[in-house]
């Protein structure tokens, strides 16, 4: 290389003297004062108290300003301090944070191997995310009854379980807990994995233990429309490092998780292309309170649930929602059965009018997708693409479930006739007591009360 007349030694690395000595600029925070407004502004303060935010954070020195990313965080990391506290709370070895309850299902079931030819049993009632995550693992979903706890049918899904199938997903379902022990015999008896949906019931227990941790993976989903949660967030729990480890590398195709992110494989199956599901620090900070709040919250509701069934007369042909672990019960709501979708329609009517809150759960032929028969994304087998995968995929050796509106009649059956009642958490013993006082009146105006019994001594076989 030629050299350009001995100059070399001036260089600032052979001993010369620097060119760059100070910069003239001031440095500034790429997030400052103004973004921690737009934040409290999302939280509703006045314009009052904006302005005296403002006034007190003005002149705050923020060096290089917050750092809204998990990894390579400067400060303790939000994140991490939440899967912390998830997992003291929910007694799991491993709490992995992603962006929401969709993206918690689909990470897990990527982690447990469910991919082209293999089948995944889901209950028909459920929000569309359980099954619709298994077609973006690239399987095939197989959907199940509901029995009358309104969650998956252990002898249904016996009935379902064939060469191809991989994994069950029990759902808990407005905070009740699913029959889980014989889902986990069958379960061990076929070589599955056991994937638990606890989007609707975290915090539920099951025989004293906390639901998510009973099977091999919990997906949480942690959200606004959650009891626990707020924004966009959810959780993949597991006690087994392998699937921790495999759902790592698929919420972060990025590896950041790992010690040395740019290493070869530790070993085999460790590292696939996976994509980025990783929870931002704000989600970290805001679900990290309320996982603080949820033994206090969950406290409260089993507290105003006790407090209605204890007041509530059984009747007859009322049949109470099939609570199997009362003391694990999340206790927000409240359902039971009438004997038809139209007196069903009547009771809820009436109850309302009484200043119930309440509503039947498949009301009016309204398309809601936590009903199986409005999928119509799986029913007719829809797909991104015109070749149709994961249908049409060549490893799959079928035959692939016969989709119907009404395959599931059943679930259509109980979810026409099932009503819902919300409870709250602050809920008084008065409020309480008004409720009760309300579904009582209306029972009593339609059907005949059975003397000597308590709510829950009702079951479909009495």
């Amino acid at each position: 290389m030629a050299r350009a007349h001995g100059l070399e030694a001036d260089l600032a690395i052979n001993g010369g003297p620097a060119a760059v000595t100070e910069l003239e600029s001031p440095s500034r925070p790429k997030v400052g004062v103004e973004e921690f407004l737009e934040l409290a502004d999302l939280w509703g303060f006045s314009p009052q108290a904006l302005d005296a935010i403002r006034a007190a954070t003005a002149d705050e020195d923020l060096g290089n300003g917050p750092h809204l990313t998990r990894y390579y965080n400067p400060r303790p990391s939000k994140v991490v301090a939440f899967e912390q506290e998830a997992a003291q709370f929910l007694g799991a070895k491993h709490v992995l944070a992603v962006h929401s309850g969709t993206s918690a299902l689909e990470t897990a079931y990527v982690a447990a191997g469910i991919g082209p030819g293999c089948e995944v049993i889901v209950p028909g009632y459920t929000f569309f995310a359980t099954a619709a995550a298994v077609v973006s693992a690239k399987a095939i979903p197989v959907v199940a009854e509901i029995d009358e706890s309104l969650t998956i049918d252990p002898e249904d899904v016996a009935g379902k379980i064939g060469p191809n199938t991989k994994a069950i997903v029990p759902v808990h379902m407005l905070g009740t807990v699913c029959d889980m022990e014989p889902i986990m015999r069958l379960a061990e008896q076929h070589d599955l994995f056991v994937i638990e949906d606890v989007a609707q019931a975290c915090g539920a227990e099951y025989h004293g233990k906390r639901c998510g941790t009973i099977g091999d993976i919990g997906c949480f989903s942690v959200s606004t429309y959650k009891y626990i949660g707020a924004g966009e967030a959810g959780l993949v729990v597991t006690d087994d490092e392998w699937l921790y480890t495999r759902a790592q590398n698929h919420h972060d195709t990025g590896a950041c998780w790992r010690p040395d992110r740019y290493a070869k494989e530790r070993k085999p199956g460790e590292l696939f292309c996976g994509t980025n599901y990783r929870m931002s620090e704000l989600e970290g900070a805001v679900n990290l309170v309320q996982f603080r709040q949820a033994p206090a919250r969950l406290a409260r509701n089993r507290q105003v649930y006790r407090s209605v069934i204890s007041q509530l007369r059984p009747h007859e042909d009322i049949i109470p929602q099939q609570v199997r672990d009362l003391d694990g019960h999340v206790g927000n709501t409240l359902a039971f059965f009438a004997p038809d979708a139209s007196h069903a329609e009547a009771l809820a009517e009436a109850m309302r009018a009484e200043g119930v809150k309440c509503h039947v759960f498949a009301h009016g032929g309204a398309r809601d997708w936590h009903i199986y028969k409005y999928w119509e994304h799986i029913l007719e087998r829809k797909s991104a693409t015109p070749e149709g995968c994961p249908f049409t995929c060549p490893y799959y050796a079928g035959p692939l479930p016969e989709y119907a509106e009404d395959m599931c009649p059943k679930t259509l059956d109980l979810l026409s006739r099932g009503i819902c009642v919300r409870l709250g958490e602050w809920w008084t013993e008065n409020d309480c007591r008004q409720i009760a006082t309300a579904v009582n009146k209306v029972l009593d105006a339609f059907h005949q009360g059975i003397e000597g019994a308590d709510w829950h001594d009702i079951t479909p076989d009495a």
